[in-house]
């Protein structure tokens, strides 16, 4: 059964080209633009990682790191950020959020996936 992934990225290039680069290498996806509609699509589609953009419009991506983290149906699933948000101390922010995973913008495809394999095959274990 395919690895189903969660992409929170409301701008539509990189939630297209995201989207499209993971289901190329098989994994079953879904979009998500609206940070408000992130906590209802993860229980209804209960993914098996989320990648998070951190700069949202209307809410924080580091908001909805907390919200998964404190949400018992959500709290072990795998968060792997991806932000333009590179400045010192960020990285820390992030993950003290909850974040298990961490990329600064522009990303390359090859360690994209790395972290998305990386992250999916931690959680099996």
């Amino acid at each position: 059964m395919a690895k189903r992934i969660l992409v929170v990225e409301d701008n539509d290039l990189n939630r297209k080209l995201f989207c499209d680069v993971l289901k190329s290498q098989g994994f079953a996806v879904e979009g998500v633009a609206d940070g408000h509609e992130v906590m209802a699509k993860a229980r209804e589609f209960v993914p098996n990682l989320i990648i998070m953009d951190i700069q949202l419009a209307g809410v924080s991506g580091l908001d909805l790191i907390e919200q998964a983290k404190a949400d018992v149906a959500l709290r072990n699933i795998p968060v792997l950020a991806v932000t333009a948000y590179a400045g010192k101390g960020d990285e820390e922010r992030i993950r003290d959020a909850g974040a298990e995973g961490y990329l600064a913008k522009p990303v390359s495809i090859g360690p994209f996936l790395a972290a998305v394999r990386a992250l999916l095959e931690k959680a099996v274990a």
